[in-house]
């Protein structure tokens, strides 16, 4: 059990959990990395504390700056965690097409919202563009630090503790690491480092099937929060990916239902298309292969949404 100073000192250290009933009748042995155990609820906790410590070490962020970032919710979240407790103000712009829960957990936390608007409640390629260029406009002051995220490489460095905690909890017997694509930051520092210490360890890539840009198909709007931003993230590193996997929107919402009631895990979206997609390879590998995919985020964090409404 850990004993922490502060509550940054709790990030990291998440839980690994074999999935037993949503796995396939033969397939290989699933195991979850329950990222809901870092404070936000969130695993963006590992890029915020580490997007925002580097900048503070190399002098692009300085005492009394202001952050700013464009997100769906999870890494704004998490960076209000990061800049309270480090003492800087936070300004996000962000999108009704996100749950209604992240924005609330953003402003508890201190930071400051701007709302860009989206078609119909989607994600949709023009809506990161847009959003893109408000941080980008808010920026443009004096005495302001803006993350950007889809182009900060410092976030990749905030997931290799990741990989190392996959590891030792797996003994070095992994077979796969399957996990979903956003900005493209936690599936490369993961596959960095689990590549280095075996070059035979399957990476997969989980996108949108409605937007399957990555295994070269067309953008599309769709409601799977945090992944699939309608183009080639600029951190992607394809030499590092054996494998991508398109799910689609309702099959990684329905795969997130099945976790909450037969495994008892209450994710969100993005971690309903990880098990979806880890499902596949662990058929396509055999029972003997061991795959490690991620719950990003609690379930918690969509109760507004139409993710788990009771349905009469």
């Amino acid at each position: 059990m850990k004993k922490c100073s502060g509550v940054l000192e709790a990030i990291g250290g998440t839980t690994l959990v074999r999935l037993n009933r949503i796995v396939p009748t033969g397939a290989g042995k699933i195991f979850a990395k329950l990222e809901w155990e870092n404070p936000t609820g969130s695993m963006k906790d590992r890029a915020a504390s580490a997007m925002i410590s580097r900048a503070e070490e190399d002098g692009r962020l300085k005492p009394g700056y202001t952050v700013v970032e464009y997100t769906g919710g999870s890494t704004g979240i998490s960076l209000a965690l990061v800049c309270l407790a480090r003492g800087y103000r936070l300004r996000i712009v962000t999108s009704d097409a996100f749950s209604e829960d992240k924005r609330n957990q953003m402003a508890a936390m201190g930071a400051e919202l701007t709302l860009v608007p989206s078609e119909g409640g989607l994600t949709t390629k023009k809506l990161i563009l847009d959003m893109i260029e408000a941080a980008r406009a808010m920026s443009a002051g004096p005495g302001t630090y803006w993350t950007n995220q889809l182009h900060n490489e410092d976030s990749i460095t905030g997931y290799h503790r990741l990989a190392e905690e996959i590891w030792e909890q797996t003994e070095g017997r992994l077979d796969a690491f399957v996990h979903s694509v956003g900005t493209s930051a936690s599936l490369r520092g993961v596959a960095a480092v689990l590549k280095q210490k075996d070059p035979k360890i399957k990476i997969v890539a989980v996108e949108p099937g409605e937007s399957p840009v990555l295994s070269g198909g067309k953008p599309g709007p769709h409601k799977i929060e945090g992944v699939g931003i309608g183009y080639i993230p600029p951190l992607w590193e394809p030499s590092l990916v054996d494998e991508v996997i398109s799910v689609g929107t309702e099959e990684a919402k329905e795969t997130a239902r099945r976790l909450a009631k037969e495994e008892g895990l209450f994710a969100g979206t993005s971690s309903g298309a990880n098990a979806a997609a880890a499902a596949l390879v662990a058929e396509k590998l055999g029972p003997e292969a061991v795959i490690v995919t991620l719950m990003c985020d609690s379930g918690m964090k969509y109760l507004s949404t139409d993710l788990f409404k009771r349905r009469a």
